[in-house]
């Protein structure tokens, strides 16, 4: 019994490599050409990387992250400030689309990046995430700030 288990398990692991092998990594360029009508201002290749950096680094605090339609939306209208991320891909639109106009009521920087499955893969789960809220703290204060400044100037207001 022992050897017919160990044997399933090395057969799991070897799907598994051929899986992730499998799997093809969809350029910048290709995501844009998914994103709906709504997301603008979009990040720029070079700036999603940041913001996907900042993104990790607050995930590692407790309290300096907010993400998910539900929970961002939530603090938002409770007057919590940061910068909003939102994914460039939500289907249906229509779920998220009223945000970006809170976001400019209560002078939040925002921008948008093209997929919801890098959002996700920042936060470091495997599931997409549609937003996220990410808050200042001292330990990434200067990326904060970089990433916050250039949201300002990437956004322009209705």
């Amino acid at each position: 019994m022992e050897e017919t288990k160990i044997k399933m398990e090395v057969e799991d692991e070897s799907k598994e490599n051929i899986n992730l092998s499998e799997v093809k990594e969809i350029s910048y360029e290709e995501k844009l050409k998914i994103v709906n009508a709504i997301a603008t201002p979009m990040a720029s290749k070079k700036f999603t990387k940041k913001i996907f950096k900042c993104i990790k680094k607050a995930s590692k605090h407790k309290g300096c992250l907010r993400n998910g339609l539900k929970d961002v939306q939530k603090h938002l209208r409770k007057g919590e400030t940061g910068v909003v991320v939102f994914a460039g891909d939500a289907f249906p639109i229509e779920i998220m689309c009223h945000l970006p106009i809170v976001c400019e009521s209560k002078n939040i920087p925002y921008c948008y990046t093209p997929s919801r499955q890098d959002i996700g893969a920042a936060l470091g789960v495997k599931r997409g995430t549609l937003m996220v809220l990410i808050k200042e703290h001292p330990n990434y204060q200067d990326l904060f700030n970089e990433v916050k400044s250039t949201m300002e100037t990437l956004a322009c207001p209705l």
